[in-house]
């Protein structure tokens, strides 16, 4: 079965997913979640089989790349099998299958998870501080992340560093990172932090443009501008004499929207169409009331129904842009 190429409204070519297979993470970062969160019941969750067939109808229909996300991604119970069946289509299809992970359980999943096709994944490392790093994440062992990368190193994948840059808590130590990143021969892409979803904190005491971020990098490391693209929205640069990739994701004060080639699929088996509006198609419910069939019109209303662009805001005393956490529609 196969069907028309993913348009959207305003003529943006659709060819990457990003799913959330959890909303679950084991880590509690301060910019990201509540340290008491609530998450979703078990039985609201999509199954794996429900999340690969959706997955599969995306494939037939020209997208190209699938990131798997959370929450941890990890901590799903048999994660492993979605990620094997998603790898079959690994040049059949589909050109790449990658993984945003914070790390703590890469040392046990690593090299199955090259096994299955994937060559890529992204850790999530917010500082290279111990203390610091538990600090921002509530509990978490540095330690244990690095051992996570090194085997990820080991069994041949490619690791891009994420680091949301936080002022007043790792804006001193993001050059440290970049030099790090240059050292073990690592990407790093540096995100802004995004109004999704109350915390316990305002995030504008942490919001750290990163306009001002690059140009401190810029004066230490001779910064090339780069092509590469990865098919998400970060703008890369090249550190001149290292294969390390700089990539920055400026969400708040440099728009990406009008190149914009994703939708995301929750983890109850939600299309959400984009990450700062709550407008969403449940392909779950369509595929458990008139099965497989039935997704095509569904997602063909969904993105007849794209927004041309996000609103995020920061500071406006209004809360977050939406209510719903980053890990209910994935990193």
């Amino acid at each position: 079965m196969s069907c028309s190429a993913l348009i959207d409204a305003h003529g943006r070519t659709i060819h990457y997913l990003r799913i959330s297979v959890t909303d679950r993470c084991d880590l509690r970062c301060r910019y990201c979640m509540a340290e008491a969160m609530t998450f979703l019941p078990r039985n609201a969750l999509a199954s794996l089989e429900e999340i690969a067939l959706i997955a599969e109808r995306f494939i037939a229909r020209g997208v190209t790349k699938i990131r798997l996300s959370g929450g941890e991604p990890l901590v799903r119970r048999d994660v492993g099998e979605l990620v094997a069946r998603l790898g079959r289509h690994v040049g059949a299809g589909l050109d790449e299958l990658t993984m945003t992970t914070n790390g703590t359980r890469l040392r046990e999943h690593a090299a199955a998870l090259a096994d299955a096709g994937v060559r890529r994944i992204n850790v999530s490392l917010d500082s290279l501080d111990p203390d610091r790093f538990r600090f921002i994440t509530r509990h978490g062992d540095l330690a244990q992340v690095l051992d996570g990368i090194a085997a990820a190193r080991d069994a041949g994948l490619r690791v891009k560093i994420n680091a949301v840059a936080l002022k007043g808590l790792n804006e001193d130590e993001l050059g440290d990172m970049l030099q790090w990143c240059v050292d073990q021969g690592h990407d790093l892409a540096l995100i802004e932090t995004m109004p999704l979803g109350r915390i316990d904190e305002d995030r504008l005491d942490r919001f750290l443009p990163l306009t001002q971020v690059f140009d401190r990098l810029a004066a230490r490391f001779r910064l090339l501008r780069d092509s590469h693209r990865t098919g998400g929205p970060a703008r890369y640069w090249r550190v001149d004499g290292a294969a390390t990739r700089l990539g920055l994701i400026s969400p708040l004060t440099a728009n990406f929207c009008d190149g914009c080639n994703r939708v995301r699929l929750t983890t109850e088996g939600k299309l959400y169409m984009c990450l700062g509006h709550d407008d969403q198609v449940d392909l779950k419910a369509v595929l458990r009331r008139d099965g497989v069939g039935a997704l095509d019109a569904a997602i063909d209303a969904a993105l007849a129904g794209k927004p041309r662009a996000h609103d995020f805001r920061i500071g406006t005393g209004e809360g977050p842009a939406v209510s719903r956490h980053m890990s209910v529609t994935g990193g």
